[in-house]
């Protein structure tokens, strides 16, 4: 397993160059993030996981098959691979990034075009959404502050009136 790596596979170089031939700007393998994922796109609030389908348990998939010796270690390794991405996932959606799975075998030949199709408008849609709650925000403070400067002159005329009586 320590010829495994973890960082810049095929299906990730793949993904990444069609990404970028289509306009998108990236960071790669972001430490500052949780679960190092495999491309943020800040721009965008998105991350991108490449998940291998026999290291991540993909069901239903030609390519994960459990081996037939030492069954019981490997059960619990994607199992436990399973859970961890979970828990990834839950925590960077609750610091508000938007998170996009893709398996190794959506990255074949057959399929890539749809696939990087797909994660581009998943892509576009989350800036979009991004964007708008950022406006919104931005609102929310105007609105703040505008209140603010009402009530401050408020309370200094109020403040005039008492020193003048």
């Amino acid at each position: 397993m320590a010829a495994i790596h973890s960082a810049s596979t095929k299906p990730e170089l793949q993904l990444r160059s069609s990404l970028w031939h289509r306009g998108f700007r990236y960071r790669v393998n972001d430490k500052r993030l949780l679960g190092r994922p495999d491309i943020v796109l800040p721009k965008y609030r998105t991350v991108i996981f490449v998940h291998g389908c026999f290291w991540h348990g993909h069901k239903d998939c030609k390519y994960y098959t459990v081996p037939q010796t030492n069954t019981e270690f490997w059960m619990a390794k994607v199992a436990r691979n399973q859970e961890r991405d979970q828990e990834v996932w839950r925590k960077l959606e609750a610091k508000g990034w938007s998170v996009v799975i893709v398996w190794e075998c959506q990255l074949k030949k057959a399929n890539l075009d749809d696939t990087v199709a797909r994660v581009s408008a998943e892509i576009v849609r989350n800036g979009e959404a991004y964007r708008a709650a950022q406006e919104e925000r931005r609102k929310a403070r105007e609105e703040y502050r505008q209140e603010r400067k009402v009530r401050k002159k408020r309370e200094q005329s109020l403040l005039e009136e008492v020193k003048s009586l």
